[in-house]
């Protein structure tokens, strides 16, 4: 009995890993927008990420099966979408606001794959969770951007695919191979738009290493962990599980940005933080 939840030990890890990686990534992400706009950041990440992944797995697309070259693109273009969208929303909202609306599509999957009453409980308590965060930051502001919240509903939903192509991915396809691959064609279907938004500020030194720390936390660690986690993780366990991206995007604006957190925030992410790992301990 006690060799299950050990073997959930490790990929549960790599998940919360994730999160935090993304989100600093994404914090750190926004100082280029100025220079070369939320497309030009996008395309430089995921660039720099498929050169990464390309030199260190040397992904070899002639011995994949059709099948694998399917489901290589669908991720790719998964992640083409999720990113582009969420760069675009991250340029018109706080990054508390647009992670919080980007995370209806997971905590939607969520409950699509949940057959149990108690998983629900806990797809709302995270739910609420995520919408007080999301109130912290508008409380006394300016209504919400129309547009971003447009883009992060639609990178919510690509989050969505993203997690459905991941794990079906990687019962096919080593997840490294399977990452180099998808990292690559989302690479360049964002590089022609990138291009003309960045023009030459891509090339600038400051730029390019800002752009690579950006790859290595937001695309190279966070998705390799999260493939080789989806292997022997459940995506309702997953989707429920980076619950915690609101949580660790408020943490990324307090470090990164100097944000305050107020009581509100911490009771958000307390309750955030239960529900995820109340899913964990409630699953088998």
């Amino acid at each position: 009995m006690t060799a299950e939840p050990r073997s959930q030990l490790l990929p549960v890890v790599s998940v919360l890993g994730s999160v935090l990686s993304v989100q600093f990534g994404a914090a750190f992400a926004s100082t280029l927008f100025e220079a070369v706009g939320a497309s030009g950041a996008v395309s430089l990440r995921l660039t720099i990420a498929a050169i990464i992944l390309g030199v260190i797995v040397r992904p070899r697309w002639r011995r994949w099966t059709r099948t694998q070259r399917e489901g290589i693109l669908a991720l790719g273009v998964a992640l083409a979408v999720m990113n582009s969208a969420f760069y675009e929303a991250l340029a018109r909202l706080p990054l508390g606001t647009a992670v919080t609306i980007e995370f209806l599509g997971p905590l939607t999957l969520a409950a699509v794959l949940s057959r149990r009453l108690r998983d629900g409980v806990w797809v709302l308590a995270a739910l609420t969770g995520v919408i007080m965060l999301g109130l912290r930051e508008n409380s006394g502001a300016e209504s919400l951007d129309l547009v971003g919240v447009a883009f992060a509903l639609t990178a919510g939903a690509a989050w969505a695919g993203y997690i459905v192509a991941g794990s079906n991915l990687a019962a096919t396809v080593p997840s490294a191979d399977g990452l180099a691959g998808a990292s690559i064609v989302a690479a360049a279907l964002t590089l022609p738009l990138g291009a003309v938004s960045g023009g030459t500020a891509l090339f600038d030194p400051r730029i390019l290493a800002v752009g690579a720390a950006v790859a290595l936390l937001s695309s190279v660690i966070p998705y390799s962990l999260e493939l080789r986690a989806l292997q022997v993780m459940s995506k309702k366990v997953f989707a429920v599980l980076i619950a915690l991206e609101p949580a660790a995007a408020t943490l990324a604006g307090v470090i990164v940005l100097g944000q305050v957190l107020g009581l509100q925030s911490l009771a958000a992410i307390a309750l955030v933080v239960a529900a995820g790992v109340g899913s964990v301990l409630s699953n088998r």
